[in-house]
């Protein structure tokens, strides 16, 4: 832990801390792993989770949560289709859905990216 507390005095924006919401219950379910990712700055990340369902009409999204602000919608994701809200641009974010996993993927992670998704 010493190394990390180092970088971040002597490189401004070095991290990027993410963090998901591990679960959400009712009749479907969707399980991510609980806590933080550190990431370096100028990194790619993927955040995944695991889903059930008895739909067969399936819709998935991605949300971002700053702080105790509200939710920001991402994206929609479709077997076989991914459509970015115009604030979240394509070259920057986006998903992959294989079978019961759906993962994000973001490219060149900055300090602007650190949220709950």
């Amino acid at each position: 832990m010493t190394g990390v507390s180092t970088e971040l005095r002597t490189a401004d924006s070095l991290l990027v801390l993410l963090s998901s919401s591990p679960e959400c219950n009712g009749q479907d379910t969707v399980k991510q792993a609980a806590g933080e990712d550190r990431v370096r700055e100028g990194h790619t990340h993927t955040l995944t989770c695991n889903f059930t369902t008895s739909s067969s009409y399936l819709t998935l999204f991605w949300y971002k949560q700053e702080g105790q602000g509200s939710l920001k919608y991402m994206m929609k994701v479709y077997p076989g289709s991914v459509i970015n809200s115009p604030e979240f641009d394509e070259s920057k974010f986006g998903a992959e859905l294989v079978g019961n996993c759906l993962s994000l993927k973001m490219e060149v992670v900055n300090v602007t990216d650190s949220a709950v998704y």
